[in-house]
């Protein structure tokens, strides 16, 4: 089934093209790497797919089953974000709040959906501790366990080992292929080509004039 798909899609910002002629279509249960330099329009492209920058030109056709599901969104992270005072629990839980609707307080279900992807991702012994206090590995299974809070089936990462050491990097790819083979649809962006050669189902390459599924 067919999540979603691109047809001759331009994107930029202020009538200011950075890539144009995207075409490419993300099935159900797919895995998605999107590669490309610096530049070349990674980071938005994955913001006009959720909405937050308008597309220049083409369509972008979203199928009914995505339109009623939350979407996991994980960006990356900044030096300001890395040094947030709060809690593990209280970042993961707050993954959920696109499903509060007019409530003012989580739920228990929400609780225990938030507590599932803390244990999902090792991190449950840790809900108590500050966020600014954890390694940079460990900061980042958190904000994957608030992605997933807040995704059914469908997650978007912007780079989420970039500045990994190897060994960290590939136990975040490890996590992320396991999630995909339980049923997570996922888009990644990287530079990683090797990566993307072992772990994608098809690639997005994205260059300085033009785009290419692979």
């Amino acid at each position: 089934m067919v999540l979603l798909e691109c047809k001759n899609l331009s994107i930029g910002y202020e009538k200011k093209v950075i890539q144009k002629g995207i075409n490419f279509k993300i099935e159900k249960e797919d895995y998605l790497f999107i590669l490309g330099e610096n530049g070349t329009g990674k980071s938005t492209l994955i913001k006009t797919l959720l909405g937050f920058i308008r597309p220049l030109a083409g369509e972008i056709i979203v199928s009914k089953e995505l339109k009623s599901s939350f979407i996991g969104y994980l960006p990356q992270t900044n030096a300001e974000q890395k040094d947030f005072p709060a809690t593990v629990w209280e970042i993961v839980l707050s993954g959920c709040q696109g499903r509060l609707g007019l409530r003012p307080f989580y739920s228990k279900k929400e609780k225990e959906r938030a507590l599932e992807n803390l244990k999902k991702l090792g991190m449950d012994k840790y809900r108590n501790k500050s966020f600014r206090e954890l390694s940079g590995g460990q900061q980042q299974r958190v904000l994957l366990a608030r992605a997933l809070c807040a995704a059914d089936d469908f997650l978007l990462l912007d780079e989420p080992v970039k500045g990994f050491d190897p060994k960290i990097t590939e136990e975040m790819y490890a996590l992320i292929e396991e999630l995909n083979k339980k049923g997570m649809t996922i888009v990644m962006i990287s530079h990683d080509l090797n990566a993307a050669k072992k772990y994608a189902k098809h690639t997005l390459v994205l260059e300085r004039d033009r785009s290419l599924e692979i």
